[in-house]
């Protein structure tokens, strides 16, 4: 499953587990507050071991898992899942985080995104030399 290792540096497992996407990245959400080791406000440097408690709040979601392996490189996703067991009571977060994102009204216009097309830009003109 994982190296031979009896502790290694949150934010070489964090990267290393998928949960970001460089480790500087892990670095600076850890840093940031993003993550707690059984409870605690850590720093990027604190050695993890198995049995430990995370609690990370990642772009693309929230997690609290129970570290279950340690590796320092990243490897594959399947090996990335073995390093951690997610905690029920934070899956069912996420799905219910999930569903309520999918029901929540969608107030994006479709000709409003990026920049203003030439049309448009001729409408803005138009409407401020008007209201002045």
């Amino acid at each position: 499953m994982a190296g031979s290792f009896d502790k290694v540096r949150l934010d070489k497992w964090l990267w290393a587990a998928r949960f970001f996407k460089t480790r500087s990245m892990a670095t600076d959400a850890i840093e940031g507050g993003h993550v707690h080791l059984n409870g605690e406000r850590i720093k990027p440097a604190r050695m993890v071991k198995p049995g430990d408690m995370l609690r990370i709040q990642a772009a693309h979601g929230e997690f609290e898992v129970t570290v279950l392996g340690l590796e320092e490189k990243r490897g594959p996703a399947e090996v990335a899942r073995m390093l951690y067991e997610e905690t029920p009571e934070s899956i069912e977060k996420r799905a219910r985080v999930a569903e309520e994102k999918t029901l929540a009204p969608q107030f994006d216009h479709p000709d409003v995104r990026g920049r203003p097309t030439k049309k448009w830009r001729r409408q803005l003109h138009f409407f401020e030399r008007k209201n002045t």
